[in-house]
């Protein structure tokens, strides 16, 4: 089996399994890869935004977009996990501290319109994003549901976001560089990745 989080098994996982307990029954980890690909492929092609305004990007606004994303696929969708998950040497955010420090993080985006050019966005942008991957705060999904909220929050600062064609081992290591506080990959990704409106 695959450990994907370093639980080894929790309450969000078949008995004896670690796939995730899904609202389709599928009990193969690949099979249940390939639709999580599809339903959330389709329902990021559907959505609707309703946010206009820097103070519409709350944390409430972020599971808003996961349980958008995931509500196919996962009963939980939207909801903070109360499980502790690792990735490698990683160890995300305590669950019992995600809702505290995602209220000062969230509390960071409207200085964002104080930022006087690119390069500037770039950078602040490019923290948060560290940031807010170390708080991972759902079971599953979190990469996918802040490229969203990343996409939409920059198009109200007057940007366009288009992720450029990178590996998934080159995110994971611009993520990690991030926890290690070395913004310098991640802040490339977003340097190739945003343009101005």
């Amino acid at each position: 089996m695959r450990d994907k989080y370093g639980v080894a098994h929790d309450k969000y996982c078949y008995p004896d399994s670690d796939v995730l307990i899904n609202l389709l029954d599928i009990r193969d980890s690949n099979l249940l890869d390939e639709a999580e690909a599809e339903f959330t492929a389709e329902r990021y092609r559907t959505y609707e935004p309703s946010q206009s305004e820097l103070l519409d990007f709350s944390f409430e606004h972020l599971r808003q977009l996961h349980r958008h994303l995931f509500q196919d696929l996962f009963a939980w969708a939207g909801e903070t996990r109360d499980v502790d998950i690792s990735k490698g040497d990683t160890r995300f955010c305590t669950w019992t501290r995600i809702e505290p420090e995602a209220k000062k993080l969230f509390r960071s985006i409207p200085a964002l319109a104080d930022c006087h050019d690119k390069n500037d966005v770039i950078y602040k942008v490019a923290d948060l994003f560290c940031e807010l991957n170390l708080l991972h705060p759902f079971r599953e999904g979190n990469g996918r549901v802040l490229r969203f909220f990343f996409e939409e929050l920059l198009y109200s600062l007057g940007y366009d976001v288009s992720w450029p064609q990178i590996s998934q081992q080159d995110w994971i290591d611009a993520n990690i560089a991030g926890v290690n506080l070395d913004l310098s990959l991640i802040i490339v990704i977003f340097e190739q990745a945003i343009t101005e409106l």
